[in-house]
């Protein structure tokens, strides 16, 4: 566990101290993950204790772009008001790879009256977290993140290939759990989780996944914001080490055709405040109404809420038949063909896993999304479908097969505009129409190869 977790200002002041550091990166997740702010000397970090940033810095697409008019405006103020960022203590960590002593510091987005910015990616996570703690509940979660190494690639018109390994070749096979390959990259991991020591990072096992290239990290379980935060940071660690072994690490969500896409699965339990004991299990070891009532929430919802887990046009590529990707939201215990799987365990870790989230999704807004999916099936006591015990790839899709189609169904969703604030499903739909609208004026070379000659 971090020593920064209960930090207070006066705390992160003695631990700038004793690790001397002299710049502090002021950090901001943005909608898609990126990590907005200012670099500060560390005399100006401890006199102003946040900063200012236009509301708009949080609320832009993958391109840079926002919308020139329309719904986004009625939240963001058209002037281009400043919002005040102030620094989470409890966020603070080294950056391993800096030259000079330097921190960095996620910060939280406030209005000018005080209020949270209610389309900030924490402010959100921290708004469905706050409805469980008002049911005397604690949600715990644990993300299993998967991503690419590929060799360096300027030219976004050629293809993605997987780096060479120590031996002087790359892989040309699937490798999962093979030892032997991920020694290939043996200094890049060595390095990772060196740096992942020196930013203590709750990471835990590392595996091969299927792609060729393909990698997996497993998270210990916690509490959501702050291990939203630790893959925020892990994401950043791990495209800056790749960088420094000659490759780049990837967290798209299909970055190679015929290969495996990446997902972030996530496994989630509820705990009761009052005695600590997991929500999910009755006293006699069998799964709980409750249990089922998540369950039941996330089958409804999903569906509904996939553009915030798929947030983009590549996000669709990985979610395809027999392709170890979900297609629909069937349930069951140990079977990795459904969308909710539930781990065989003890009663005590009884849980759920949540497959369809893509590694492309920003963290706050998966966590967000999974759980305010859960928290509506406990509120309305929605009964699941009978579980699937068998391949559900052989089931029907049911979740959305593009970007525009998932757009239209989280605005039909009202339920879920409720749970997560009105202002940040306006604003985060307006931005995903855009980055639509943008894809969509590229011609690809598919189109080119089979249309230009033949219609």
């Amino acid at each position: 566990m971090s020593e920064t977790k209960n930090m207070n200002f006066n705390d992160l002041e003695q631990w700038l101290n004793e690790r001397r550091v002299t710049e502090v990166e002021c950090l901001v997740p943005d909608l898609t993950g990126v990590a907005r702010g200012k670099i500060l000397p560390r005399a100006k970090f401890t006199e102003d204790r946040g900063m200012r940033l236009p509301q708009a810095i949080v609320a832009m697409g993958v391109t840079g772009e926002f919308p020139e008019s329309g719904p986004y405006y009625d939240v963001i103020d058209p002037t281009d008001k400043d919002m005040q960022l102030r620094p989470d203590p409890s966020t603070v960590r080294i950056v391993p790879w800096a030259a000079d002593p330097t921190a960095q510091v996620i910060h939280d987005c406030f209005d000018h009256a005080g209020n949270l910015v209610p389309f900030a990616p924490r402010s959100v996570l921290r708004r469905v977290c706050d409805l469980f703690a008002a049911e005397g509940l604690q949600p715990i979660v644990a993300p299993e993140l998967e991503f690419y190494l590929t060799a360096r690639n300027t030219d976004p018109n050629t293809l993605l290939k997987p780096p060479i390994g120590r031996s002087g070749r790359a892989e040309t096979s699937r490798q999962a759990y093979s030892i032997d390959a991920v020694n290939e990259f043996d200094p890049l991991f060595e390095e990772i989780y060196d740096y992942s020591d020196k930013m203590e990072l709750n990471v835990d096992t590392l595996i091969h996944e299927v792609g060729a290239g393909q990698m997996e990290i497993n998270f210990f379980h916690a509490q959501p914001l702050g291990l939203a935060d630790e893959v925020f940071f892990f994401k950043r660690t791990v495209r800056e080490a790749a960088l420094r072994h000659d490759m780049y690490a990837t967290f798209m969500a299909k970055p190679i055709a015929g290969e495996p896409g990446s997902a972030m699965h996530v496994h989630q339990s509820l705990l009761d405040v009052a005695s600590g004991k997991n929500v999910f299990s009755n006293p006699d070891g069998t799964p709980s109404e409750m249990f089922m009532h998540y369950i039941g929430g996330l089958q409804r919802y999903i569906p509904a809420a996939m553009v915030l887990v798929a947030p983009y046009v590549n996000s669709y590529r990985r979610l395809s038949r027999n392709t170890a990707a979900p297609i629909n939201i069937e349930w069951g215990y140990d079977n990795r063909t459904v969308g909710i799987r539930s781990p065989i365990s003890s009663p005590a870790a009884r849980r759920v896993e949540n497959r369809v989230i893509g590694a492309d999704a920003n963290p706050y807004v998966a966590m967000a999304m999974t759980l305010a999916c859960g928290y509506l099936g406990i509120k309305n006591k929605i009964k699941p479908k009978p579980e699937m015990r068998g391949d559900a790839y052989l089931s029907a899709y049911s979740l959305p097969r593009s970007l525009g189609e998932a757009l239209d169904w989280l605005r039909k969703e009202t339920d879920l505009h409720e749970i997560l604030g009105k202002e940040f499903v306006t604003v985060y739909t307006e931005i995903k129409e855009l980055e639509f609208d943008e894809f969509m004026k590229v011609i690809s070379p598919w189109e080119r190869e089979h249309l230009l000659l033949h219609v």
